[in-house]
C-alpha cells in the first residue's frame, strides 16, 4: 500500500482563484482531489502517445441516415473488428442518427478505425473519446 504525500504548491493569486471557481464547478471535495484528476489525466494522455498502448474509449457519430454507409463500410472491411465492442444507435428524427461504439485495441488502430469511420460518407460529426483502464494509476 502506498502511502500519501504532502507537498506545497506555490500559484499566483488569480490563478488559484480561477482554480477554485474551477473545482467548485466541476464538484471537487477539495484541491487536492482536483490537482489528483489533473494529474491522472496528464499520465493517461502520454499512455495514447505509445502506439503500443491498448487504450477503451468510445467514437460517437451522427450519421445521415440518407448516406449511411457506416454499417455496409463495417460489412465490408478487412475482418473481424475486434476493436468495436458494442455499438449503440438512436435514431434522432427522419433524418439523422447517433452511432456509439465501445472501442478498445491499440492506440494506433484505434485511432485509425476511428479516422476511418468518422471519414466515411453521410457521417456529419465524428468523436473519439480515449482512457485507459487506469491499472497503472491509483
Amino acid at each position: 500500500m502506498s502511502s500519501t504525500i504532502r507537498f506545497g504548491v506555490s500559484l499566483d493569486e488569480a490563478l488559484l482563484n480561477k482554480f477554485d471557481k474551477h473545482i467548485h464547478k466541476k464538484g471537487y471535495a477539495n484541491r487536492s482531489e482536483a490537482i489528483r484528476d489533473l494529474i491522472r489525466d496528464a499520465l493517461i494522455r502520454d499512455e495514447w502517445e505509445d502506439p503500443k498502448d491498448k487504450v477503451i474509449g468510445t467514437l460517437t457519430v451522427i450519421v445521415d441516415q440518407k448516406l449511411n454507409t457506416i454499417t455496409k463500410k463495417l460489412a465490408q472491411s478487412r475482418g473481424p473488428l475486434q476493436e468495436i465492442i458494442s455499438t449503440m444507435h438512436v435514431q434522432l428524427d427522419e433524418e439523422n442518427s447517433l452511432e456509439v461504439s465501445a472501442v478498445r485495441g491499440c492506440a494506433k488502430v484505434v485511432r485509425a478505425l476511428a479516422n476511418e469511420l468518422i471519414g466515411t460518407k453521410g457521417v456529419k460529426h465524428g468523436s473519439l473519446v480515449m482512457t485507459t483502464t487506469g491499472k497503472s494509476l491509483k
